[in-house]
């Protein structure tokens, strides 16, 4: 297929503008082997590992088996207690891209500044947009209100013209596309690519459960709701017969819990000493096990195939209706 030529595939050097979202738990090494096999460039949140060696190995994977580029997610709050280290290691196999999250992204543009690695943040308004400009972001990655996990609170058609706008950098649309028409209609508006990730959740090298798998191509767009009760921050997921059972919302277990780490262990301890069921659930049942993060472009999704499959239908379809 011919190459869809942007300022994001000339920054990377690949085929068509798309990046494969990093996705909590869900990207794996085999899915960034196999974007980059496919023309587009993957990425994998750093903390999908539990330690730096399982994350090196995961690197070492990639270049070993594929030339492509791919980027690795860092969420750069104080909630992450092991960012030094991941960056270092970033740092040290110099990874094509960095997208930032949840946070402020000047330490790591500064340790990418004199290396080949790009940074691209997450932003959902144009002040801090504005803000990441003015640090040295090499482009931000608008998320939209369509936006799988933590979403943004504007639609794109209003976000991608409004950071458009406003910064002079690359803007990368995130959230909503999960076919040609949707690429499109970003790369219209005014960004040089998107970042998509729920359409890849339920494809052969992803390594979620065949259950969230088949949930992905169940289920549709007016089955996406939103929870705060997996970290007390609103994020999407599929409104399963087991969501309604339990709800959305927080309750106060979970609230102090979210809040007090610590105090996990003396409410695993209650819950054994009462013989609660209620009280278990309620505390401990709610996990990215049983609730499944996922956004309004599942829609799209019918089938479970290979990753190469849904980026050439993707493509196919935003070259036919272009030419």
């Amino acid at each position: 297929m011919e190459k869809i030529e942007t300022v994001l595939t000339k920054m990377l050097g690949i085929n068509y503008p798309i990046i494969m979202a990093p996705m909590f738990l869900v990207s794996n090494s085999a899915m960034l082997i196999a974007a980059a096999k496919a023309g587009i460039t993957g990425t994998v949140p750093a903390l999908n590992y539990r330690t730096d060696a399982d994350f090196r190995k995961a690197m070492d994977e990639i270049r070993a088996a594929t030339d492509g580029p791919f980027g690795v997610n860092l969420i750069v709050n104080k909630s992450n207690i092991r960012l030094n280290e991941q960056l270092n290691t970033c740092v040290e196999y110099e990874v094509d891209f960095i997208i930032t999250s949840l946070g402020s992204p000047q330490k790591v543009i500064e340790a990418c500044k004199n290396i080949k690695t790009k940074v691209f943040c997450d932003v959902t308004e144009e002040t801090y947009a504005k803000k990441v400009e003015q640090l040295g972001a090499d482009a931000v990655i608008a998320v939209n209100s369509e936006a799988g996990g933590h979403a943004g609170k504007i639609s794109f058609k209003d976000l991608i013209p409004l950071i458009k706008n406003s910064v002079n950098i690359p803007v990368i649309s995130a959230g909503g596309v999960g076919n040609g028409e949707g690429l499109k209609e970003k790369l219209d508006l005014g960004a040089c690519g998107i970042s998509m990730g729920s359409p890849f959740i339920a494809t052969e090298e992803s390594g979620v459960s065949q259950e969230y798998k088949q949930a992905i191509i169940n289920f549709g767009a007016d089955d996406i709701v939103m929870t705060t009760k997996l970290s007390g921050s609103p994020c999407t997921i599929i409104n399963t017969p087991y969501v309604q059972e339990i709800g959305t919302q927080q309750n106060w277990l979970e609230s102090i819990l979210n809040k007090h780490k610590k105090l996990k262990k003396y409410a695993k301890m209650l819950t054994f000493y009462k013989g609660m069921k209620s009280l278990e659930k309620a505390a401990f049942g709610a996990t990215y096990k049983t609730l499944w993060c996922a956004g309004p472009s599942i829609e799209h999704v019918k089938t479970i195939e290979p990753i190469k499959n849904v980026v050439e239908n993707i493509i196919k379809e935003y070259i036919e209706i272009t030419s």
